[in-house]
Order: structure tokens, then sequence, then C-alpha cells
């Protein structure tokens, strides 16, 4: 059973999933794994220099898109691990 668990830890740093924000301004990329891959930020989110306001939205926008990429990252752990951690309270893995 161990070996299965490990093959799955394993395949859930190969998954990618997206979280984006502020109507696709922010896309967050992670993996099942909990690691950041890539934050992109659309160039025409601001017109013209931001100022301050600007500068807080975006914290706040790309904050909401990590969230949201993370959540679907421990969605895809609960699927790929769920039947092998179950009863087992989750063996001590991050988002379990």
């Amino acid at each position: 059973m161990a070996a299965e668990m490990q093959k799955a830890q394993e395949g859930l740093a190969e998954i990618e999933v997206e979280g984006t924000a502020g109507g696709g301004a922010v896309k967050v990329v992670a993996t099942g794994d909990l690691q950041v891959v890539s934050i992109t930020i659309d160039p025409d989110t601001f017109d013209g220099e931001p100022d301050a306001d600007d500068i807080e939205m975006l914290g706040d926008t790309v904050t909401a898109a990590v969230n949201s990429a993370l959540d679907k990252a421990r969605e895809a752990q609960a699927e790929a691990l769920g039947p092998l951690a179950g009863g087992m309270g989750g063996l001590g893995l991050p988002g379990m």
C-alpha cells in the first residue's frame, strides 16, 4: 500500500491546475502537490501607470487566483489519494 501511495503522490506532482481571478486578469498554475508553477498577469489589467489602489487590487487578485489554484490542487489530491488514505487520517499530507 505504501508503494501505491508513493506512486499517487508522484502522480500529483505531474498534475497542473489553473486558478484565475479578476475576470482572467491573473492566472496561477499549480501542481497537484501544491507547488505554484507560474503566475501570469494580463498586461491590459491597468490603463496607464498603476497607482497605489491598483497595486493593492492586484495583490488581492493574485491572492485570490493562488487560492483558487490551490483549492483545485487539493481537490486533485483528494481524488487521487482518497481511496488510498481512507480511514488513515490523511497520513499527514498537505491539504488532507
